[in-house]
């Protein structure tokens, strides 16, 4: 292990109803990018998905009653810095900070929630503002009504976008006094069942992962206009599934050149390699997840390793990414029950 001035420090969220421990610190050593355990913590039900801001971690709690919580760190550990704040929407599956406000997306209810943070940063428990989806789709039990998956902010910084795997849709809305505005709502093909999103570095393009077709949907983005309109569908496998296929998430390299996807049912992450502007994706390559049920993938910032959380087999797998290829060559891995998603803070 390097230096501990020189170490990352990774944070992992897990479903504490599965048997998971909650929030997990993890060392991330440089050299590799292989994680160690620090701490884990389990003051909040459920910390499915994390999200740093402002030296603060910030976890949904994706139950029922459906909340959000504000953890303070430092070099080892996690603590919980206030209670949970209620978001009025059941089982938050994401969250983005934007300005002074945490964004949820409640698939549960099919809501986004804006929920206010205090001058220390922490959630207020006492303010809190909810857009109900409305809308359906043809698959007769995943799409009865909306269920909102994610919510993030755009690069131009000026509208937040929230996918919807039971409407099949994306909405972008913009935040007046606290409060988000629907501007317009994209339709996609009925029954994919969209369910996360990524832009291009480039700020031009998003490519739309969808859970109930195992494909990418490739959008242009006019920040100016906060307009989303698809362009083209490209399967994520390469050949026909063996079942339903659950795709789960996508991530775009810092320099626009790979993207990848993980699919829980298939167990795989494929590599696409994308064209100079971002609008041609081509299905380069499938590799293991290195587990069971890959919920989340993500990137570390320097661009180099890829982490998938695999949920049902209870561990975090890290991959060396091949920068001539983008194809993840797997390094090792940590035991974490009920994986759910990783995030990366800056060296301790």
């Amino acid at each position: 292990m390097s230096g501990s001035s020189q170490t990352g420090r990774a944070y992992i969220g897990s479903f504490t109803a599965a048997g998971g421990p909650g929030v997990v610190t993890a060392a991330v050593d440089p050299a590799d990018g292989a994680l160690t355990l620090l701490h884990t913590t389990d003051a909040l039900p459920d910390p499915s998905y994390l999200a740093l801001d402002g030296g603060f971690l910030y976890a949904v709690s994706e139950t029922t009653a459906g909340a959000v919580a504000a953890f303070r760190t430092d070099a080892v550990s996690t603590t919980l810095a206030a209670p949970a704040a209620p978001v009025d929407g059941a089982g938050p599956t994401h969250l983005t900070v934007w300005g002074n406000h945490i964004l949820t997306a409640n698939y549960g209810s099919g809501s986004v929630s804006t929920v206010p943070l205090r001058a220390d940063g922490t959630p207020d428990p006492a303010l809190r503002d909810v857009l109900h989806h409305t809308g359906s789709g043809p698959h007769p039990q995943r799409q009865q009504g909306p269920h909102a998956h994610q919510i993030v902010v755009d690069p131009s910084r000026g509208w937040a976008v929230s996918v919807d795997l039971g409407t099949d849709s994306v909405r972008v809305c913009a935040l007046v006094d606290g409060h988000l505005t629907p501007h317009h709502e994209t339709a996609l093909r009925p029954g994919s069942g969209p369910r996360h999103l990524a832009f291009h570095p480039g700020g031009e393009y998003a490519y739309v992962l969808n859970e109930l077709a195992p494909t990418l949907t490739v959008c242009r983005w006019d920040a100016a206009g906060g307009i989303l309109k698809p362009l083209t569908e490209v399967p994520v496998l390469p050949g026909a599934p063996r079942g339903d296929a659950y795709p789960s998430e996508v991530v775009v390299a810092p320099d626009g050149r790979f993207l990848w996807t993980a699919t829980r049912g298939e167990d795989v992450v494929s590599v696409f390699a994308l064209d100079a502007t971002g609008e041609q994706p081509t299905l380069r390559a499938t590799v293991p997840s290195g587990g069971h049920w890959p919920r989340d993938l993500t990137l570390h910032p320097v661009g180099r390793f890829l982490y998938a959380a695999n949920e049902r087999s209870g561990d975090v797998t890290w991959f060396t990414v091949d920068q001539e290829t983008g194809e993840p060559v797997r390094g090792g891995s940590l035991r974490v029950p009920a994986a759910s998603c990783v995030v990366f803070g800056p060296p301790a």
